[in-house]
């Protein structure tokens, strides 16, 4: 089993994304939690009690925009909503993960915070997904709408990627066009399926 994680912006959901195509099976801890703080979950009332009725949409959904902009601009703020929220992303991906066990080559978890939140014990190796900050800041103004302060605000929020790397049983650089990218890829996914 293979942890993909990376700093934002860094193509780390591009990277599990071609996994998938080469014929891994893909779990993404941002969807698990998205299921973990849909609306009638502990999880949601829990940072509705913290934060308020406000984070919520009108449908009663998270307004994962709106809480991201509270809590990437407070750290504590951030502590304590990922103390909701890990463990309840936790549970979710253990059962999911489980499940898959012996289906596929190569099961790949892929979670934006595997070290921070203690995660990398449930997968056997881990692929950290780098880019240069100017590219990831670059990728994160045009994907969300961010204007550079809070992108740089959003980087500078997470453990650098540097940290992760020097932990990592692999590294890729996804600086580049995504053509070399997925010729890296491809050349794990070669290598990890290689005695299956």
């Amino acid at each position: 089993m293979l942890g993909i994680t990376g700093n934002i912006a860094s193509g780390k959901s591009r990277v599990a994304a071609r996994f998938g195509e080469l014929g891994a099976a893909v779990v993404s801890a941002d969807q698990l939690a998205r299921e973990a703080v849909a609306p009638g979950t502990a999880a949601l009332a829990a940072i509705v009690r913290r934060f308020g009725q406000a984070i919520l949409r009108d449908d009663g959904s998270l307004d994962r925009q709106k809480l991201g902009g509270l809590v990437f601009a407070d750290s504590e703020a951030r502590r304590q909503l990922e103390s909701i929220t890990h463990p309840a992303i936790a549970r979710l991906a253990e059962e999911r993960l489980m499940r898959l066990r012996g289906t596929r080559k190569l099961i790949v978890y892929e979670a934006p915070l595997l070290f921070e939140a203690g995660a990398e014990g449930r997968v056997d190796r881990v692929l950290v997904v780098t880019a240069e900050e100017e590219v990831r800041l670059a990728r994160l103004m045009d994907r969300d709408g961010l204007d550079r302060r809070a992108a740089l605000q959003r980087i500078r929020a997470q453990l650098p990627q540097e940290q992760k790397a020097v932990r990592a049983d692999y590294v890729i650089d996804n600086s580049g066009d995504w053509q070399e990218c997925c010729r890296q890829v491809d050349a794990l996914w070669r290598e990890l399926t290689a005695s299956e």
